[in-house]
């Protein structure tokens, strides 16, 4: 059960830690690109953010639903359902806005697509930190 914990702060956090990356660097930088490149640079965005993006987050789906399922002893399974609920949210948020927004992107540079994009995904980067804190609550209640 600590290795299924242990798995699940990590993965969060190195999740939390891109998320804020994508945030604040990479997709404001979309703009920067270029017509001429950015259809191609999306594509590559596209292509190697999923190789990383992917199993991370099925890892942090998977061992928080099974921390859902055998809560660590000391550790209120309300939490761990809420825990649960976030990454659902994330999850849904991915596929029904932010795949949608990176297609339109796919085709061209849209600016008010491109905004959409940076507003929007304001919404799983504060999950993701709510996450990282209640994760990281949990390990310290297992610990102390």
């Amino acid at each position: 059960m600590k290795f299924i914990l242990l798995v699940h702060v990590l993965v969060t956090w190195a999740l939390v830690g891109l998320i804020w990356t994508i945030q604040q660097v990479h997709y404001p930088l979309f703009a920067r690109v270029g017509e001429d490149f950015f259809v191609a640079y999306e594509s590559a965005h596209t292509a190697r953010i999923l190789v990383i993006v992917f199993p991370l987050m099925t890892i942090e789906l998977g061992t928080a639903f099974w921390l859902a399922l055998r809560p660590p002893e000391g550790i209120p399974a309300l939490w761990l359902w809420v825990g649960l609920v976030l990454v659902s949210l994330i999850w849904l948020a991915t596929a029904f806005v932010h795949v949608p927004q990176h297609a339109r992107l796919a085709g061209g540079f849209d600016a008010d697509v491109h905004r959409a994009l940076v507003t929007t995904n304001w919404l799983r980067t504060i999950i993701w930190s709510v996450r990282g804190v209640l994760v990281g609550w949990i390990l310290w209640r297992i610990l102390v």
